[in-house]
């Protein structure tokens, strides 16, 4: 505990009425957003004052990323960073967990690297680790062997899942929480808002059960869990008392949810249930498994007022081959009819999906056929990945590894046709009315929003021509008038929802 710090009581316990100044940095996914805000309401609860400068801060916390290389890389560089403004150093996050002591050991410019287990206890960790006591980074284990292998039998395995935020605070669960943090409905949801635009993410599940040859997630972030429908709902109301119109339901496998806790077919009620919540205008669903779309989960997105028609699914390939060895299911004619099925219901349905160039054994054959799916699907958006190894994979250990030169030859000729396909599907919606949710305004600058069919991010933006000066928040209805690449241009012609903030 910092020298002189004043006490104030919560509940039973004592805590400083500060504790220090700490800063946040988030790297990765939408997932990583919610654990840093976990954090965050955790450390406010513990009287820690966020401050977004690293310069004016006692500790920077790093949330780090380790899915791919790239991604470990910036971490680390962001790590380095840190360090040089004087302040002490913690990683938490992806990358922490999956290295510890090894990541410890080979960046002492860190001053702790702390495991998803520190989370509910992060206050004291930092506190400690300000007073310049040492911390003993965690031996990295497959964290899947931590819960039951049937699903059904997780729901009481008292095990640490980031962004649940069901650990009551101080062992008080009557203790009033801090300005800010979310209150108590059932089981204690912690939760401080890093930032104040209308759209925020809101975690459904952590883990995954899958196998992917390729993924490295699931020996890190665990088994599948389900978060209760009750206290993803709470959540929801919650964020939308704080200016949230839109929601984005995020976890490592959506299509899962609800398998753990008795009902496959939970996440369309969730679904149902959501739309009935004060202030939300608008709900989507990230991170689906072609494999386990229902069809009663695409009529309920494809269909349900208050529910984006969009679909995230994760095709990653389009060759059987290749994708048997992914330990995937499907192909091009799968994919396809999977497609033709949403659009029957929703024509101008966004679809978006990422796919893997390079993995080991891809042939030439397979190549084509990826740009055969591509050509035929009409995707709004793709994201592109080369094959790399990634340590404790099934597939780093794979025959036929396609050599570097040439998984950057088909990375970049794949990424050329996913730029001009997703370019040209964004053509086809001249003429179409959207209803665009306003995310910026600028001086001098065209209101900037989002359709439904393009999610935070990582799918583009609508440019509003003609707008009036409008609140973030707002949402009207505008015809699409032009493209550039993925954005759109739309001409606004009226405002159907007017901010309240």
């Amino acid at each position: 505990m910092p020298q002189n710090s004043p006490l104030v009581a919560l509940g039973d316990n004592e805590l400083p009425a500060t504790s220090g100044r700490v800063a946040l940095l988030t790297l990765g996914c939408a997932r990583n957003e919610v654990d840093s805000e976990e954090l965050a309401g955790r450390l406010d609860a513990g009287r820690w004052q966020l401050t977004d400068d690293a310069n004016d801060a006692d500790v920077v916390l790093v949330n780090t990323c380790g899915f791919v290389e790239q991604a470990k890389q910036d971490s680390i560089d962001t790590l380095l960073a840190a360090s040089e403004s004087g302040a002490k150093v913690v990683a938490v996050g992806c990358l922490a967990q999956r290295y510890g002591k090894d990541l410890a050991e080979s960046l002492p410019e860190a001053d702790a690297v702390l495991s998803f287990d520190d989370y509910t206890d992060i206050s004291q960790r930092l506190t400690s680790v300000l007073a310049g006591q040492p911390h003993q980074a965690h031996t990295p284990s497959d964290r899947r062997k931590l819960l039951p292998l049937s699903p059904v039998a997780r729901a009481d395995i008292d095990v640490a899942l980031p962004g649940h935020g069901s650990v009551p605070l101080g062992g008080d669960r009557h203790a009033e929480l801090p300005a800010g943090v979310a209150p108590a409905s059932g089981p204690r949801v912690l939760r401080r808002r890093l930032d104040n635009g209308p759209t925020a993410p809101l975690k459904l599940a952590s883990g995954c059960d899958r196998r992917c040859t390729f993924c490295a997630i699931p020996s890190f972030r665990g088994a599948f869990v389900s978060r209760p429908a009750a206290d993803v709902l709470t959540e929801a109301a919650w964020l939308a008392e704080q200016g949230v119109r839109e929601l984005v339901l995020v976890s490592e496998n959506s299509t899962s949810y609800g398998k753990d806790l008795g009902d496959t077919r939970l996440l369309e009620q969730l679904l149902t249930g959501l739309v009935k919540t004060p202030g939300v205008l608008r709900s989507r669903v990230s991170y689906l498994q072609p494999a386990e779309m229902r069809p009663s989960l695409i009529k309920t997105i494809a269909t349900t007022p208050g529910i984006a028609p969009y679909f995230d699914l994760s095709f990653q390939h389009a060759s059987t081959g290749v994708l048997r060895r992914m330990r995937r299911f499907g192909g091009t004619e799968t994919f396809l009819a999977l497609l033709a099925s949403i659009r029957e219901l929703a024509p101008t349905a966004g679809v978006r999906s990422n796919f893997i160039v390079g993995f080991p054994g891809e042939t030439a054959d397979d190549v084509a056929e990826l740009e055969r799916f591509l050509t035929s699907a009409r995707l709004d958006a793709v994201g592109i990945f080369a094959y790399s190894d990634e340590d404790g994979t099934q597939a780093a250990e794979l025959d036929d590894k396609v050599p570097a030169d040439e998984t950057d030859r088909r990375y970049d000729r794949i990424s050329r046709l996913a730029e001009e396909l997703t370019a040209q599907r964004a053509q086809e919606r001249i003429g179409e009315v959207l209803e665009v949710l306003v995310e910026r305004a600028a001086d001098d600058e065209p209101l900037q929003g989002r359709a439904a069919h393009q999610a935070p991010e990582v799918d583009g933006a609508t440019m509003l021509d003609s707008a009036p000066d409008l609140a973030p928040g707002t949402v009207v209805r505008a015809r699409v008038v032009d493209s550039y690449g993925v954005d759109l241009v739309a001409r606004y012609e009226t405002t159907l929802v007017e901010t309240t903030l």
